[in-house]
């Protein structure tokens, strides 16, 4: 069994976050985490950065990373086996013809998602998605929430933000990635998120983490900038989720 370091005691940190509901470090079924002890690494640096709840939204994207409930799931058992997780799992589905046939065919027991019955989406950085708007629609009438994640990454909404505000106008959530504000993917993803925070228009947040390059970043930047001031204009739900797993587990 695999025991965590104590929490990074620096001024700044993400204690005030505490849940995590985007990453990448379930082992060996994505572009993400290739090993189980890398996994328990990445764990532990986003642990000592003040994370307490994590949610692994594995990739489903049929063309590259074709994962199903079932090879989740297993990657979740592995890594349980070697270290206690506090929180659980559920995916990162790419909005594609293989998502449009799991909406169209879906049973509640077909998509992993977030507690509350949030599920997590992506589109392409290059393009949207022309069905982006009837694919939330038809989510939400099969009781799903949809959140679409790192709206501020998506090149086509750089500048604006008027086209991200309509699909939250649809009933579509939004998560940011905190790689974004410290400039990891460049100034305009840079930009792109703080214009999003200063509208109000985040909903969740995320560390996207893939490997320990990431959370080399994060270490650096967020133990010395106070980021929970940015926020101010936004009602963020991550504590929520985390909320709703303490219940079930005191069940």
């Amino acid at each position: 069994m695999w025991h965590f370091f104590k929490r990074n005691t620096s001024k700044y940190n993400l204690e005030w976050l505490g849940v995590d509901i985007h990453s990448h470090i379930l082992p060996g079924i994505d572009d993400g985490s290739t090993s189980i002890a890398q996994s328990v690494a990445l764990m532990d640096s986003l642990m000592q950065l003040g994370l307490t709840t994590f949610y692994f939204t594995p990739h489903v994207y049929q063309e590259v990373h074709p994962n199903t409930p079932k090879s989740i799931a297993t990657a979740y058992q592995i890594l349980q086996q070697q270290c206690a997780v506090n929180g659980g799992y559920a995916a990162e589905y790419m909005v594609d013809s293989h998502f449009h046939s799991l909406i169209s065919n879906a049973k509640e027991q077909d998509l992993l998602t977030l507690p509350g019955n949030f599920i997590l989406i992506e589109m392409s950085y290059i393009h949207e998605s022309r069905t982006i708007e009837a694919d939330i629609f038809k989510l939400l009438t099969l009781g799903y929430k949809p959140i679409l994640a790192h709206p501020e990454r998506y090149i086509y909404y750089h500048g604006s933000i008027e086209n991200i505000r309509r699909l939250r106008d649809r009933g579509c959530y939004l998560q940011l990635n905190l790689l974004s504000l410290s400039g990891y993917y460049g100034s305009r993803e840079k930009t792109a998120a703080q214009h999003l925070i200063d509208a109000g228009l985040i909903d969740f947040v995320g560390t996207d983490v893939h490997h320990s390059k990431h959370t080399k970043v994060m270490e650096q930047y967020y133990t010395t900038h106070n980021i929970s001031i940015l926020f101010k204009n936004c009602r963020l739900k991550n504590q929520e989720l985390g909320g709703q797993v303490h219940a079930v587990l005191q069940q």
